[in-house]
């Protein structure tokens, strides 16, 4: 352990301010916490607010009581690999860079106290076929520790595999309750607002939460009416202004179009497309009976579920979030060739 450096150089990211409506996911996960050394997996959508989430678990009192000053979170976007992911982690452990700092951070975990990690957005490393076995191979390394309670959050609705996960396993997180978007909304934009009209703003997120956080901070600069015209011409480029996933929709919807899972499907993205124009989505057997010029449809949908850039509904129908609808009928409308088997099967309903 000789690169170690006396101190570790890890700061904690700041307890989000702002956070409404994810209490039953929250106390899911302090329950799992309460269990010897939990392995956990927080999925969904980009911009359904996991790290949010994690944050909150960081700095929760039951978790810095039991672990104290041994917590650690690592963003893991720049991370593209194993020994990149295994040199971000030695990095908040105080390391000096390294060619694969692998070994000397599970060693160094493994003479540790009771320590938590958190890696944030993992799937950067994960995603890349090339690289996915070695990160699960590095996971797997990790949750052998048995001090080690890990969380990972990532975007889609797919678990790493070779890891143990701690079960009842969370489900990815879901669009926010109105009630709590409202809240949301009302804590960055005030509350002289009308309910319609918070309610119309609220309508074009789908209450997803990076969506609401985007729109509320530009209802607060012009007001909802302004907003809701400007909508109308600008779609989801209104919101896409920033530089990264977390201030950006377009960004954060690209990254997950871009994704080697919708890559080895790509007819994935025309599917998408197509669902992006039904606001009640498809149901299996119209995937199935719908002459789509679409190889391989269930795949393409497995695909699309995987990254969360669709979502079955609780009539099992296949649906889009709005964001993301409006993300696909401004930049990659379907073509007419997709469209047409749909207006010949509904036709001949």
């Amino acid at each position: 352990l000789m690169n170690i450096s006396s101190n570790s150089i890890s700061i904690l990211p700041a307890e989000p301010k702002i956070f409404h409506g994810r209490d039953s996911e929250l106390a899911d996960i302090l329950k799992l916490f309460r269990q010897d050394t939990p392995r956990i997996v927080i999925l969904g959508a980009g911009g359904m607010g996991k790290t949010s989430l994690a944050r909150i678990v960081v700095h929760h009192e039951e978790i810095t009581t039991k672990y104290h000053g041994n917590r650690f979170f690592v963003t893991c976007d720049t991370a593209s690999s194993k020994p990149e992911l295994a040199g971000l982690i030695g990095t908040h452990l105080g390391m000096k860079p390294g060619k694969d700092l692998t070994q000397v951070v599970l060693q160094h975990f493994s003479s540790s106290p009771p320590t938590l990690l958190i890696l944030d957005n993992i799937e950067t490393a994960w995603e890349p076929v090339k690289s996915r076995s070695e990160v699960e191979e590095f996971l797997s390394l990790l949750t052998d520790i048995p001090s080690l309670a890990l969380m990972i959050t990532m975007r889609g609705a797919e678990r790493p595999s070779k890891v143990q996960w701690t079960r009842p396993f969370l489900p990815p997180l879901p669009p926010l309750a109105q009630d709590a978007a409202r809240k949301i909304f009302i804590d960055i934009a005030d509350d002289k607002h009308s309910l319609e009209e918070m309610d119309q703003v609220l309508d074009l997120t789908d209450n997803m939460p990076l969506s609401i956080s985007l729109l509320a901070h530009l209802v607060d600069l012009e007001g909802c009416r302004h907003i809701l015209s400007r909508w109308e011409t600008e779609r989801t480029s209104l919101i896409s202004e920033g530089s990264d996933r977390r201030s950006n929709l377009e960004f954060s919807i690209s990254l997950s179009l871009s994704s080697p899972r919708i890559a080895s499907m790509p007819q994935s993205q025309d599917l998408l497309a197509l669902l992006s124009m039904l606001p009640d989505g498809l149901s299996d057997v119209e995937l199935k009976q719908t002459a789509f010029p679409i190889k391989d449809t269930l795949g393409c949908k497995s695909a699309l579920l995987s990254t969360a850039l669709a979502y079955t509904d609780d009539h099992k129908r296949l649906k889009v979030l709005v964001p993301i609808k409006e993300y696909m009928g401004k930049l990659f409308p379907p073509t007419y060739q997709m469209i047409q088997p749909l207006l010949k099967h509904f036709h001949e309903l």
